[in-house]
């Protein structure tokens, strides 16, 4: 009887490979290897359709086979968040790309999920114009970075790739193909068939902690919603469901395109650096910064565990430090860390503004034309557990202190200090239940303060054992999002908080 079933399941998993090949094409649709995997998790089977029809057939045989479907970018995030529960079919984007934008100068463009950031950004270079969005990755695909609503140092002033978001075309649990807000067409006037119209709203002010995935408010914020603003009948024509897709991890939808706003390049950019030591000389700094009236596109800080090595020193008479013979650069006097602002625009009023916020921080103060090693990457490695900190920024301080005092040491911080996001490292080899401990006393501080702490990534073993979220006051709207959107549970099961 076992033989029968199992000569039953390789001729199950035979047909099915077969009819994957046929919508997909034989070189695109295969058995799952030991390395296509989703947090820990093999898939049985990968199928990289080749339009959006391709990949509504894939999911419509998984619906008929009752087979869960996790989609896949470039996979640099992956291993971001929970394991899924199960994973049949894992859906590559690779061949859903392309970037669409005429005129050529137009304010926005449609963009392929399965299409390289970097790619995104080389195609409207040529146009002069970029895509404001610089998620840390490297090769990262638009869809992984909406799904993860991963940012970089461009977020404080055009906030999270959500943000950018105008219209998105995706599949649902049952394969239909849904369009909602503008596609790239529709925005430039010429109207698509079953585009909502709607626009995307503005984002607030920096430091408001406005992600708009479901990991930080958006659409499972404070805002209207139940099923209005489920199914997109808020005040903005479908956008509702386009941001409830961003942080998703590919739980809700399976995108196919997103239209996103894009921006002129600007002709000056400048790096105003400091040496920082503690966090409240952080949190001094960045409020003296923001009030500085000097327009940052980007505030970051790299506070690294101190090592007692002198910086490359630079001589004396170097025109960035000329009568200041006590910068840390000729000294050698080492500097625990940096805080670094990014100022764009016009380059003779780049100029001015970066020579008015050197004075605001001081003889320490340099001006550059080309950021830090370190700028635009995380600070942790393959193996450790990775923390998303996300606090008001007059807080922020608090909260580093607050993982300091529970590790015991330093622990490596970075990211956009004037947003009040951060990302920490804890090293790999710190048992389960020592994480564990650690996460408790940080989000005992962070509560109070509206904050809060996630593990982005971390070994399976903690993986498996810690909370990964903390308290999700949005929980129940998840819950009713998972409800209208994948009622079945057949796209990532288990990937979105509470199990979901």
């Amino acid at each position: 009887m076992a033989d029968a079933a199992r000569s039953t399941d390789r001729l199950e998993a035979l047909d099915i490979t077969r009819k994957l090949a046929a919508i997909c094409g034989d070189p695109f649709a295969r058995f799952a290897g030991p390395a296509d995997e989703v947090a820990g998790r093999t898939a049985r089977w990968v199928a990289v359709p080749g339009g959006p029809h391709a990949a509504a057939e894939v999911l419509r045989l998984a619906a008929a086979h009752d087979l869960t479907v996790v989609p896949r970018g470039a996979g640099t995030k992956i291993d971001w968040g929970a394991a899924p529960a199960q994973v049949d079919i894992m859906l590559d984007t690779g061949r859903l790309a392309g970037v669409w934008h005429e005129p050529r100068d137009a304010a926005v463009a449609e963009i392929g999920a399965g299409t390289p950031l970097r790619a995104v950004q080389a195609t409207l270079a040529r146009t002069n114009r970029r895509l404001p969005v610089d998620a840390p990755s490297p090769g990262a695909t638009l869809g992984g970075v909406l799904a993860a609503d991963e940012s970089g140092p461009l977020r404080h002033r055009h906030g999270s790739p959500c943000a950018q978001l105008v219209g998105v075309r995706y599949l649902d649990a049952d394969g239909e193909l849904v369009s909602v807000g503008e596609s790239g067409t529709e925005a430039l006037g010429r109207a698509t068939p079953g585009s909502g119209g709607g626009r995307a709203s503005e984002r607030g002010p920096a430091g408001d902690g406005g992600s708009a995935g479901w990991g930080a408010g958006g659409a499972f914020g404070d805002g209207p919603g139940g099923g209005d603003a489920i199914l997109g009948r808020g005040e903005v024509p479908g956008l509702d469901v386009a941001r409830l897709l961003c942080g998703s991890q590919g739980g809700l939808g399976v995108l196919v395109s997103a239209t996103m706003r894009v921006h002129a390049v600007p002709a000056g950019r400048l790096w105003v650096s400091r040496p920082v030591w503690t966090p409240l000389e952080v949190h001094d700094l960045v409020r003296a910064v923001l009030a500085a009236g000097v327009d940052p596109a980007a505030v970051e800080l790299d506070l690294p565990v101190p090592v007692p090595l002198p910086r490359r020193r630079i001589p004396a008479t170097h025109p960035s430090v000329i009568n200041r013979p006590d910068h840390p650069a000729v000294t050698g006097r080492p500097a625990a860390g940096s805080l670094v602002v990014l100022l764009e625009g016009g380059p003779a009023d780049v100029t001015e503004r970066a020579e008015r916020l050197a004075a605001v921080l001081g003889a320490e103060a340099m001006i550059s034309h080309h950021a830090p090693e370190w700028w635009g990457r995380y600070p942790f490695a393959p193996g450790d557990t990775a923390l998303r900190i996300e606090v008001p920024i007059n807080d922020l301080h608090a909260a580093v202190y607050a993982l300091r005092d529970a590790t015991g040491s330093p622990v490596p911080v970075r990211g956009s200090v004037g947003s009040g996001t951060v990302h920490a490292a804890l090293s790999g080899a710190l048992p389960p239940e020592r994480v564990a401990s650690i996460l408790t006393a940080v989000r005992s501080v962070l509560i109070a303060r509206r904050g809060r702490c996630v593990v982005v990534a971390a070994p399976a073993a903690v993986r498996r054992a810690v909370d990964l979220w903390g308290e999700l006051p949005t929980l129940p709207r998840l819950r009713s999002a998972k409800a209208h959107l994948d009622p079945h549970h057949r796209l990532a099961p288990g990937r979105l908080p509470g199990g979901l």
